[in-house]
């Protein structure tokens, strides 16, 4: 074996096929695509869903059921023990805040308080909905809440 021959051959990017340039070029007269019907001709070919006979991937799977994926809202979520760590006590925490300490990022349609963890500063939270249980922690820290309204 020679070392030097290991790697010829092998290209990182394949040159494309050039169809229809001559006889010279292995793929001229009728360019790879055989003599006379359907797929030889302009016009003819294969919609994007074939699988050459076999049922489509679109008939084969279920169609029953609603999804309500389309519609449901994107929800952002922060536990009070997040709130805990990112600000300091008599704070006001809003959206703006929040992603001013990225604890909400990205694109969503809500964003609710969770009472994951444990509070002991007092803030006022204004964020769109509140477990029941973060809505107790806040009350009990000495913070307010505040329900925003969706406009």
């Amino acid at each position: 074996m020679i070392l030097d021959d290991v790697h010829r051959g092998i290209q990182k990017r394949k040159p494309r096929k050039r169809i229809g340039r001559g006889i010279g070029s292995g793929h001229g007269k009728t360019a790879g695509k055989g003599h006379k019907g359907y797929y030889s001709h302009s016009g003819g070919q294969r919609r994007l869903s074939f699988e050459g006979g076999q049922i489509p991937l679109a008939r084969r799977i279920a169609k029953r059921g609603f999804s309500n994926n389309r519609f449901a809202k994107n929800v952002a979520i922060v536990n009070v023990s997040a709130l805990e760590q990112a600000f300091e006590s008599g704070n006001t925490v809003d959206l703006a805040a929040l992603r001013a300490k990225r604890l909400v990022s990205g694109n969503f349609d809500v964003v609710k308080i969770l009472g994951n963890g444990t509070l002991k500063k007092k803030l006022k939270v204004s964020a769109h909905s509140f477990s029941k249980s973060a809505e107790q922690k806040i009350t009990e820290a000495g913070g307010t809440f505040e329900v925003v309204v969706e406009s």
